[in-house]
């Protein structure tokens, strides 16, 4: 009987402790996608706002070391006027129209050149470009339209080959923006606007600010767990920082993408803080990586734990989700990890499978792949919330906590075996 009464003591506890790990992960990223951090982007400081919340919890949950590693970037941002009105119809950012990150600020009204896309002729539509009635017009295509016949809509980003003012893209919804490409402003705005876009239209109106940063001070926040032993490490990573706003009104949450993997670090620091791992643990928040990887290249060539030190790195983003498949990303010198990944899971059915794909520069794992660090990439792709990716819809309240689980006992079942 005493037995049996430990038993059920132990497994109360440890329903507990999950469901204190889940509600700390879910504050976590409700917090983090919130109004406060404005999108974690770079206009109004919002993501160096949340580096400074993250590195706070971190403390709270028990990390003996928080450090915080500077380093600066050049990035567009968009925090400012962001009006497009059609024919006097006025349009809603990040719903009706977003922009490409590169975009120049332009204030104005336009005329409107459609494409003829089913008797395509491109001598014709420069020649129309060139006329009067058309001069200094906002060229309005199909996206993928425009992609298939790339050679032509790439002079119509120079002002040297096209007098046009810049472009309309029609897109799918709902309505992506991405900052990858932002550190640079380019000469003519694309404007991508939804199917719905009207076919008719003789008019646009425009009134949009850009502000180009220049040598913007962020930082990654690095927190530490001390094992029993020092001689080599491990490492969790995530990027905590995100797309930020599309004028005064209108920002991005990021709450699947990657408050989400933000807050499982921060779960794993206060579950390793409580359970003395055997090696070191850092747990790596990255600031930059929306902005092309910024951050964790800058780490991985000013390391603060020597490359040939990690026994694994782990990188988590956009783990929020619902796909009973995860998505894995694998470098060369970590597949015998990967080995074990999948024995784990074949033993503890956590997903259906650990769906490995080709290694891509996607994430904050590949400036240490391309380092020869064994390393692997988490992201639970193609779920419900997957759909939100890079939308004003990234929400806490369309986030599916569902994966977290898995995730966590997947991974804290590889260091303990690895």
């Amino acid at each position: 009987m005493k037995r049996l009464f430990l038993l059920m003591a132990l497994i109360a506890i440890s329903i507990q402790l999950n469901a204190q790990d889940l509600a700390h992960y879910k504050n976590i990223i409700k917090e983090l996608s919130s109004k406060r951090y404005q999108g974690r982007g770079y206009a109004d400081d919002g993501a160096n706002k949340a580096g400074k919340w993250i590195a706070k919890e971190f403390a709270r949950v028990g990390a003996d070391e928080v450090v915080c590693q500077p380093f600066t970037l050049n990035i567009n941002t968009f925090p400012n006027d962001m009006e497009v009105s059609v024919d006097g119809n006025r349009l809603t950012p990040g719903v009706d129209f977003t922009l490409r990150e590169f975009n120049p600020g332009i204030e104005g009204e336009f005329k409107l050149y459609y494409v003829d896309m089913e008797n395509y002729n491109a001598e014709k539509m420069f020649a129309d470009l060139a006329s009067e009635e058309y001069n200094g017009a906002f060229v309005v295509c199909d996206f993928m339209f425009s992609f298939q016949h790339s050679d032509d809509f790439k002079k119509l980003q120079s002002k040297a080959d096209c007098s046009n003012a810049g472009l309309v893209y029609t897109w799918e919804t709902p309505l992506k923006f991405y900052k990858a490409y932002g550190e640079v402003v380019k000469e003519k705005p694309i404007i991508w606007v939804t199917p719905d876009f009207p076919t008719d239209a003789k008019h646009i109106k425009l009134d949009i600010d850009n502000e180009f940063l220049t040598d913007y001070e962020c930082f990654n926040v690095i927190a530490k767990v001390e094992g029993r032993r020092h001689d080599s490490c491990y490492v969790f990573t995530a990027h905590y920082d995100h797309l930020g706003k599309l004028g005064k009104k209108t920002f991005y949450p990021g709450a699947h993408d990657n408050a989400s993997g933000t807050a499982a670090i921060i779960t794993l620091a206060a579950y390793y803080a409580q359970n003395t791992p055997e090696y070191d643990i850092y747990f790596i928040a990255f600031s930059g990586e929306d902005a092309n990887l910024r951050g964790s290249e800058w780490y991985a060539n000013h390391p603060t734990v020597p490359l040939d030190q990690i026994r694994y790195l782990i990188n988590l983003d956009m783990i929020a989700d619902n796909n009973p498949a995860i998505y894995c990303e694998v470098s060369n010198e970590g597949m015998a990890g990967f080995s074990l990944y999948e024995d784990i899971n074949a033993e503890k059915g956590y997903f259906e499978k650990l769906d490995k794909q080709q290694l891509a520069d996607n994430s904050d794992h590949y400036p240490f792949a391309k380092r020869g660090v064994p390393c692997i990439f988490f992201m639970n792709e193609g779920g419900d919330a997957f759909k939100y990716y890079h939308t004003i819809y990234d929400t806490w309240a369309n986030c599916i906590f569902s994966s977290y689980e898995p995730t966590f006992r997947l991974l804290t079942d590889f260091i303990e075996r690895y």
